[in-house]
């Protein structure tokens, strides 16, 4: 946004004895966009499709729901909180104590010894200490999980409440899980997501709009609520209760097929979103050998994922994670429908997806090739010629239009095996021309707008050399710089700041000649095949679908403002904390257009599936707040005071969220479960229509962090929720500074770029 002397440099510094930052805090970045859709949409209207739930009955649903969740749940039986190596300790213990003659099993592997029968393959006494020691170690097992789910299932009390956890619990918590657990050890033993109950849910949603004064509708919210509780209010909630108990989270598939796969809109400008690499110059200024390291790297992270050797994710070092995202962050592409898109899981292939100037590339990779190799095919890719754009350009378009294309292309034909080898890629590898001019150096932290050209390609790009449905499309430019292109709707942002910096700690690891070629690995490997150029053969009948896309997406890049800016606080100031931070965006929009709503997605990860909640905002203290900043007799104690109160709001707020109890998610579900039985209350619809003006979140980040000095990337962004809100990311930088990633439209008549004519 552009500087004002009352935008977001007016706040004060953070007062003494007030908390900035939340230990629940985390991305989820470009979630408002289909949230706010699926609100403005209800029942039908607005750019979300009816979907294939509505009006099949809630039970109907269910038992489709609770059948593709039976997969998931034996997985989870199958994570052993003890792990393999307690096994074999167990057995190497119990063996050297019966070596040296010592009996700790008190006779009962003696006892199994004789009751073995005398054809047994192997000698007695070892057959009975193999048995013993598997029996103890499912015992051992069995009362892990039972502890755990025990201790876990306060979590939503232990993270919800002002301050930090209690420590004796996180130290027993610490204690179950164990010194390095893997990471699907715990997966079943985490609490289900909380139900919130139903009168606290109706009256944080009449005091949110209550609080943006009359008008719009607003003063029938009170009465409005009264007859929800006292109509379909409590038979909404009784289903929800009855999914609760049938599902592993009561939002199960509402969340996913009704709010992020029941979009309609073009996928750049309402659910992905984009990561930038490290600020400074790049470690190579080849593009071949830097795309080798990355793609080396995503394809190790996704070798410890499929094996289960990655280490479990745990939040403030003990308390467990969900790790059910994590299946779903490779081979997977959301595949368009007429009414509703899906997710399509690809096999183990064993090729990566690479797209060159819109022409498609089969690039074999076999069982992991070492980087100066893929460098190589990469080369290749490089330097060939021919072909023309394909189909890339839908993936930008409406996805009923796209679904249409989609089933012709796949009917037969060239057009057939590039869909099935992109879909059955992990990931897509896009290597693009620079993106516009180049900035005055690589400086480290960036100066405003150097930045500007990359963040934008990065989320738009050249729509031809996108495919915008694929989980991960890793960018990397001309210049040896990179970033990655995110699709929003299989997973949030923590996970892909886990994957990210990993990706680009193991490609500082791997490192470069001095001539800039990758240094690990052969130049060719035999046996694997050389790059294959996959042919499109797109019928007459799709060119005009093609041609509308392609204005879409011109339509939208020219709108699209995108804008990086750097905030370096005083040196004699230390970092502002996250709260400071989200008290002055939420300050500065307000100031720019009075009492609003803001949002911010807090992820539920410590709850079992659990996805993202909105920390709503503002609140009163916030806009008394704001009041005291336009008066110019309000002292600076009062402001001071009126702080701390804005941040201790903002905080509950987001604790709140993070612990399950939040507001947003509870009256999605309600809205859901009434569109399946063809309700239509008007207080979910009053409360669920209501525009965004602001979505903040800071950008994802590895928790913990990967290594004993954080990367400091270059941050994050996503496109804006509603044509006149902003979207904004911020990341902490080197030295103390904080990177803004601000979206809004220019042809907005209210945000600062499209009504004020200048730059955000």
């Amino acid at each position: 946004m552009r500087r004002r002397g009352r935008g977001l440099g007016s706040a004060p510094p953070p007062p003494a004895g007030v908390a900035g930052s939340d230990p629940a805090e985390a991305a989820s970045m470009a979630e408002a966009a289909p949230v706010a859709a699926f609100g403005a949409s209800l029942w039908g209207r607005g750019s979300l499709a009816m979907g294939q739930d509505v009006g099949q009955g809630p039970l109907r649903c269910l038992g489709r729901e609770l059948l593709g969740s039976v997969g998931r749940r034996l997985r989870r039986l199958r994570a052993h909180p003890a792990g393999l190596r307690t096994w074999l300790f167990l057995g190497g213990a119990l063996g050297l104590c019966e070596a040296v003659g010592l009996d700790p099993s008190m006779g009962l592997v003696a006892a199994i010894a004789g009751g073995l029968p005398h054809s047994s393959p192997l000698p007695g006494a070892a057959l009975a200490l193999l048995l013993f020691t598997s029996g103890l170690w499912l015992l051992l097992g069995l009362i892990l999980r039972l502890g755990l789910r025990l201790l876990l299932g306060g979590t939503g009390t232990a993270v919800g409440r002002a301050g930090d956890p209690p420590r004796l619990w996180m130290a027993l918590v610490r204690m179950f899980v164990g010194r390095r657990p893997r990471l699907r050890s715990c997966q079943g033993v985490l609490p289900p997501l909380p139900l919130p109950p139903l009168p606290h849910t109706v009256h944080r949603a009449v005091s949110s709009l209550q609080a943006l004064g009359p008008g719009g509708g607003r003063d029938q919210v009170p009465a409005l609520a009264q007859s929800f509780l006292g109509g379909p209010g409590p038979q909404l909630q009784r289903w929800l209760r009855l999914r609760q108990w049938a599902l592993p989270s009561y939002l199960g598939d509402l969340w996913d097929e009704q709010v992020h796969l029941g979009g309609r809109d073009p996928l750049p400008a309402s659910g992905n979103y984009y990561l930038m690499d490290l600020p400074g110059p790049p470690p190579t200024p080849l593009q071949a050998a830097r795309a080798a390291n990355a793609v080396c790297a995503l394809l190790s992270f996704r070798s410890r994922v499929s094996s289960g050797t990655l280490p479990a994710v745990l939040f403030r070092g003990s308390l467990p994670t969900c790790s059910a995202q994590y299946e779903r962050l490779f081979n997977t592409t959301r595949v368009p429908g007429e009414t509703c898109d899906r997710l399509q899981r690809g096999g183990g292939a064993g090729h990566v997806a690479a797209l060159r100037g819109g022409r498609l590339f089969l690039v074999p990779v076999g069982r992991g090739l070492a980087p100066r190799a893929l460098q190589r095919r990469f080369e290749r890719v490089l330097r060939a010629s021919g072909g023309g754009a394909g189909a890339g350009v839908m993936t930008s378009a409406r996805r009923s239009a796209w679904a249409q294309v989609r089933a012709v292309l796949q009917s037969g034909g060239p057009s057939s095996a590039a869909l099935r080898a992109l879909e059955e890629a992990p990931f897509v590898v896009a290597l693009d021309p620079p993106p516009g001019p180049p900035p005055n150096g690589h400086r480290d932290p960036p100066s405003d707008g150097d930045l500007d050209a990359e963040a934008k390609e990065l989320l738009l790009g050249p729509c031809y050399n996108r495919w915008f449905d694929k989980s991960l499309t890793l960018i990397v430019f001309s210049t040896g710089r990179m970033g990655l292109n995110v699709e929003h709707s299989w997973g949030d942002p923590p996970v892909v700041g886990h994957l990210w910096e990993y990706t680009l700690a193991t490609d500082l690891e791997l490192g470069y000649e001095a001539n800039g070629d990758c240094r690990e690995g052969p130049e060719e490997e035999p046996g694997v095949p050389p790059p294959q150029h996959l042919q499109w053969n797109i019928p007459d009948e799709c060119l005009p679908a093609l041609g509308v896309a392609l204005d879409t997406w011109q339509a939208l890049e020219a709108d699209l403002q995108v804008h990086v800016a750097t905030f370096v606080p005083p040196p004699e100031l230390p970092p502002p904390p996250d709260g400071l931070v989200q008290v002055a965006l939420q300050l500065a929009v307000v100031r720019e257009r009075g009492a609003c709503l803001t949002y911010e997605a807090v992820p539920t990860w410590l709850f079992l599936e659990g996805r993202a909640e909105a920390a709503r905002g503002c609140g009163r203290p916030l806009l008394e707040l704001a009041a005291a900043m336009e008066q110019t007799n309000a002292s600076r104690s009062l402001r001071r005071r009126l702080l701390q109160g804005a941040l201790r709001d903002v905080l509950a707020r987001m604790r709140a969220a993070a612990a399950g109890a939040g507001l947003d998610r509870h009256l999605h579900a309600l809205a859901a479960v009434a569109r399946q039985m063809r309700l239509h209350p008007p207080l979910l619809e009053e409360v669920l229509s209501q525009p965004w003006a602001l979505a903040y979140s800071p950008a994802p980040r590895a928790e913990p962090p990967l290594l004993p000095r954080p990367l400091c990337p270059g941050g994050a962004g996503f496109a804006p929720p509603h044509p006149d809100a902003y979207g904004v990311s911020y990341a902490q930088g080197r030295g103390g500074s904080i990177l803004f990633h601000v979206s809004c439209r220019a042809s907005s008549p209210i945000t600062v770029w499209g009504g004020g004519g200048g730059t955000p």
